[in-house]
């Protein structure tokens, strides 16, 4: 069976679910093998294997520096196995790799895949494409595919294996080497998930009112366990973070759920949420564009319509 190589991004937390996705989107394709870049203990290369990782490629030597010396363990590996496909989380650092594997390679590459298989022995894609408007299918038909895959657009599926773990040394090259890390502060932690991996995103438009009208949608955010996402609009005001905006200028989320509180519409935050599973839109105008894509509507102030909301969701728990 072709080997199908996958980027994994390993934390203090453990390997982050959006690896575990590339894994059962990889076996679609042919045999997974993980590339773990840094330091490998136990309970990672136990995480891969429960997802069907058959070979777990350590890469010692690359802590502290950029993308490129991961884009350039990925290509000597590469030019090893010969795989079908390699897959890469979608994201700055994701699609830097891809983009450069795939220049190195001579290979075909999609980014911001939703969906990956192979047709014929093709590796297939499907895409959003135009600002969520039109789905795309795509087939890459160089040896090798690069394909990097959206958080969220393929659900994580157990395959329990025992991989083999070989380490693999690298002689990275002096522009790989050429920028390092110098220092680096932790993001103070809120409790919630990732905006990009969590399965339950509630945002809030300018319709939330004000900075302070803007603690209901975290509140709803908290008792659904999920994660806080906004509008360009509400980060441009400065109600919160910039690193919170969903859109096309933004982050690109695919959650199960997907709750927009006092938000329009507009053609550029769909784009950034449109993939989403389910989607429930609150706003007090019945013409918004968001209700072309909710799976679920509530006209209504949303200062009322959460509240309660909340309550209730806090009454089914107790």
């Amino acid at each position: 069976m072709s080997e199908v190589l996958v980027l994994v991004e390993n934390t203090p937390q453990g390997i982050r679910k959006s690896s575990l996705e590339l894994l059962t989107a990889a076996r679609r394709l042919g045999s997974p093998s993980a590339v773990l870049c840094g330091a490998a203990d136990d309970a990672a290369v136990a995480s891969l294997g429960e997802y069907g990782a058959a070979t777990v490629y350590v890469v010692p030597g690359t802590d502290g520096y950029l993308s490129v010396p991961a884009a350039e363990a990925i290509v000597d590996i590469a030019g090893r196995t010969n795989p079908v496909a390699v897959l890469v989380t979608s994201g700055p650092i994701g699609k830097d790799v891809a983009a450069r594997v795939a220049v190195r390679l001579g290979a075909g590459i999609v980014t911001d895949a939703t969906d990956v298989r192979s047709e014929g022995g093709v590796v297939t894609t499907s895409q959003t494409v135009v600002s969520g408007q039109w789905v795309a299918t795509a087939q890459v038909t160089s040896a090798t595919a690069v394909v990097t895959v959206r958080p969220n657009a393929i659900a994580p599926e157990a395959a329990p294996a025992t991989p083999a773990v070989q380490t693999v040394d690298v002689a990275f090259s002096a522009a790989a080497t050429g920028a390092k890390i110098t220092a680096s502060n932790p993001k103070v932690s809120t409790g919630r998930p990732e905006l990009t991996d969590a399965a339950v995103v509630v945002s809030g438009g300018r319709g939330v009112g004000s900075e302070e009208g803007f603690g209901v949608i975290e509140r709803l955010a908290d008792s659904l366990g999920g994660a806080v996402g906004a509008t360009r609009a509400v980060t441009d005001l400065h109600w919160v973070s910039h690193d919170l905006q969903v859109g096309q200028t933004g982050k690109t989320v695919a959650p199960s759920l997907y709750v927009a509180a006092g938000i329009s519409g507009a053609i550029q935050h769909r784009a950034g949420m449109q993939s989403s599973k389910t989607i429930v839109a609150v706003n007090k105008d019945p013409k918004a564009p968001i209700f072309q894509v909710a799976d679920y509507g509530v006209i209504g102030d949303l200062h009322k319509v959460l509240p309660a909301l909340i309550d209730e969701i806090g009454k089914r728990k107790g």
